[in-house]
C-alpha cells in the first residue's frame, strides 16, 4: 500500500487525522488530546506520508465527516476506503457496520447475524476494535446486547463512543435508553 500523504481536521469532539493513497482514505484517526499529538501518532503511523492539503474527494470527505460530528444526518457511504490488507472477515462486519444509518445502532450479535455468522459476536467486537475507518465506518454504532455500550479503542474510550451516539441523538429498536459499561449509567448523564 503506498500512502501519499495526511491532513488533521478539527471536528466537534476534537482534532481528527486521516491518511489517504491511490485508492482512497487508509487511516482516520479520532481525536487525540491535541494537535501535535495527532500530527505525531499518524506521522508515525505512516512515515512515508506528508502532510498536504487534501484532493477535492478527500477534502470533501473531511468536510462531510465534521459535518456528521457537528450533527448533521450526513451519509458516509460514498467516501473510498482503501481496504487492501484487511482480512475478508472484517470486510464482511465493515460492509454492514457502514450500513448502520446515522441515529441507528446494531448489537454485536446483530452484526455477526449479518454477516450468516451468529455466535461470533465477540470476534465481531475485535474486528470492530481493529476499524482503521472510524467515522466512516461507524463502529461507534454498535453496542453490547441489552443497550450496553461494549468497549471502544479510540482515545477516551466508552465516553468518546457515548458522545459521538449523544451527538447522533442515537436510539435503538430494543430499548429506550443507552447505557455506559461501567455501572449502567443512561447515555443522557454519561460522563463526556
Amino acid at each position: 500500500m503506498t500512502i501519499r500523504a495526511f491532513a488533521l481536521f478539527d471536528t466537534a469532539i476534537g482534532c481528527c487525522a486521516l491518511a489517504w493513497g491511490p485508492r482512497g482514505i487508509v487511516r482516520i484517526r479520532l481525536p487525540e488530546k491535541d494537535r501535535q499529538t495527532a500530527m505525531r501518532r499518524i506521522a508515525a503511523e505512516y512515515p512515508e506520508a506528508v502532510p498536504t492539503l487534501p484532493p477535492p474527494g478527500i477534502d470533501l470527505a473531511i468536510r462531510d465527516m465534521t459535518r456528521l460530528l457537528a450533527g448533521e444526518p450526513v451519509d458516509l457511504a460514498r467516501i473510498a476506503v482503501d481496504m487492501q490488507g484487511i482480512s475478508a472477515f472484517n470486510q464482511r462486519v465493515y460492509a454492514v457496520t457502514r450500513k448502520i444509518a446515522c441515529g441507528e445502532t446494531l448489537t454485536y450479535g446483530e452484526v455477526a447475524a449479518e454477516i450468516g455468522e451468529p455466535g461470533v459476536a465477540r470476534a465481531v467486537g475485535r474486528a470492530l476494535g481493529e476499524n482503521p475507518f472510524p467515522i466512516v465506518i461507524p463502529c461507534h454504532r454498535v453496542l453490547a446486547a441489552g443497550g450496553r455500550t461494549g468497549g471502544f479503542s479510540a482515545r477516551g474510550g466508552v465516553d468518546t463512543k457515548l458522545r459521538m451516539l449523544s451527538i447522533e441523538q442515537a436510539r435503538t429498536s430494543h430499548t429506550a435508553t443507552l447505557f455506559d459499561a461501567h455501572g449502567g449509567l443512561p447515555l443522557a448523564t454519561a460522563p463526556r
